[in-house]
């Protein structure tokens, strides 16, 4: 068979209705990971009856292993092996989802129920994750049956169903089989949105992320505002100033140690034709926000922002007449390679005392470190001419996601050029009501990956040289 005829069948699983059955029965399966009462026993149940089936008439052999850190559900670790001297490819999925939110969906809809809206398919997972691992697998399907049951190479997949969680266990998962079942010579996953609808995107890392939470308390009630307004300094309003400190009036880091070093040439070539924005869904740009002498597409890819995600004092919802007791922040640093991320904690908390908020406590939450394989990279420019021959236009290149994804365990702890290729787009709803995936990007994605499963096998894919058979 040729690449060509792979290509359309791939694509034609969805006129045949295979893809969208798949997916509308994966979208049932309710694997939210994100709520207190999550229950392992169903996150358990994606991996080991709606992936294992598809996955061992491949020929692929594995098996469900309990979360080393002892929360969260369990992980999928599955091999294809055609002979032990080929290289591997490893690729990465989650079988897990956000809460449903089922009472916000639009037009009757619900998120266990897949909806197919013209080219809008409805439904929690059909973006953020389990639409891509879908697509990604049924292409692999394809490509596995245009080569005669022989790929040229093995496949090692990964599932974990704690992404949305924060992947509770998967960089120990990591660390403990980096040499065993999850040794490999480079990665190829689906996760993340396309720059725009229209776009085919390749990103080769993304940002990380820092949480930290900022609490001003000064005593352990609320007193009336009347009686000692005046006289008893205002948490809120302490916590609001220090907040100023950080983070300047246009979005703008104030915090020296939060900033990353300046995008490279090279960088700043790579994103001078990116878009950002644009599509019909897409919120309008705030052109006086962020870092001064950047373009939107730096500002988003190679540049860091200091959010806060959250803000509390009082009660809002009901305001009484007093002083709160304390207040509260939650704030978000994305951030790019080269920033001093480990110490992230320390620099606010240092500036603060230099401002002369003593009060304030600074704590850190979860973090994941930034990547992003060099644009020169071997395989980066394999990739890219593989889906330019896929659909006929050469892909967006992104040096990292604007987001955040567990990157860093694969170049960093495997070791292994990481390479994604996302198949939804900004305004997809994903962690939102009415989460959706456009179909033609679906498609496309279809034909893409099956170019790229079939690229892996030819003679000049870049596998280093004591591999290639």
């Amino acid at each position: 068979m040729s690449r060509t005829q792979l290509l359309d069948d791939a694509a034609a699983t969805i006129d045949d209705g295979r893809f969208q059955a798949l997916l509308a029965r994966r979208v049932a399966c309710r694997t939210e990971s994100d709520r207190p009462d999550a229950d392992p026993a169903q996150l358990a149940a994606y991996l080991q009856h709606e992936l294992m089936p598809g996955l061992q008439a491949m020929g692929f052999s594995g098996r469900l292993i309990d979360n080393p850190s002892g929360q969260g559900g369990p992980m999928l670790i599955a091999r294809r092996e055609e002979d032990p001297a080929l290289p591997t490819v490893l690729s990465y999925g989650h079988g897990d989802v956000v809460s449903g939110q089922d009472a916000r969906w639009g037009a009757g809809r619900s998120p266990w129920q897949l909806s197919c809206e013209g080219p809008r398919w409805y439904g929690r997972g059909t973006a953020d994750n389990k639409g891509q691992h879908t697509i990604s697998l049924l292409a692999l399907a394809a490509a596995l049956a245009a080569r005669g049951g022989r790929l040229g190479y093995n496949v090692t997949l990964l599932i974990e169903t704690g992404e949305e969680a924060g992947s509770p266990g998967l960089r120990a998962l990591c660390e403990r089989e980096r040499d065993g079942l999850l040794r490999a010579d480079l990665l190829i996953a689906c996760d993340g949105p396309r720059v725009q609808a229209e776009r085919p995107t390749l990103f080769l890392g993304s940002r990380g992320a820092v949480n930290l939470r900022l609490r001003a308390s000064r005593r352990g009630q609320a007193y009336h505002s009347g009686n000692w307004g005046g006289v008893l300094a205002n948490p809120a309003q302490r916590l609001a100033a220090a907040l100023a400190t950080l983070v300047d009036a246009h979005g703008r880091i104030q915090v020296p140690g939060l900033r990353p070093p300046a995008p490279s040439a090279q960088i700043r070539a790579a994103l001078a034709e990116v878009p950002v924005g644009g599509d019909p869904d897409d919120p309008t740009l705030d052109a006086d926000w962020g870092e001064p002498g950047l373009s939107p597409a730096e500002r988003l890819y190679a540049w860091n922002t200091l959010e806060v995600l959250a803000l509390g004092a009082g009660q809002p919802q009901r305001p009484v007449n007093a002083i709160p007791a304390d207040a509260v922040a939650q704030l978000q640093l994305r951030f790019v390679v080269g920033t001093d991320w480990l110490h992230a904690e320390a620099h606010v908390r240092t500036h603060l005392l230099q401002a002369g908020f003593d009060d304030i406590t600074v704590e850190r939450g979860m973090s994941c470190a930034a990547t992003r394989l060099d644009l020169g990279h071997a395989w980066v420019r394999w990739a890219a001419g593989s889906i330019q021959a896929s659909c006929g236009q050469p892909p967006v290149l992104l040096p990292n996601l604007a987001g955040s994804l567990p990157n860093d365990l694969f170049a960093d702890v495997l070791g292994l050029p990481t390479l994604w290729v996302p198949h939804s787009y900004p305004a997809c709803a994903q962690h939102a009501p009415d989460e959706h995936l456009l179909l033609p990007i679906a498609r496309e994605g279809l034909r893409i990956m099956a170019g790229l499963w079939w690229d892996l096998g030819e003679p000049d894919a870049p596998w280093p040289a004591p591999l290639l058979p």
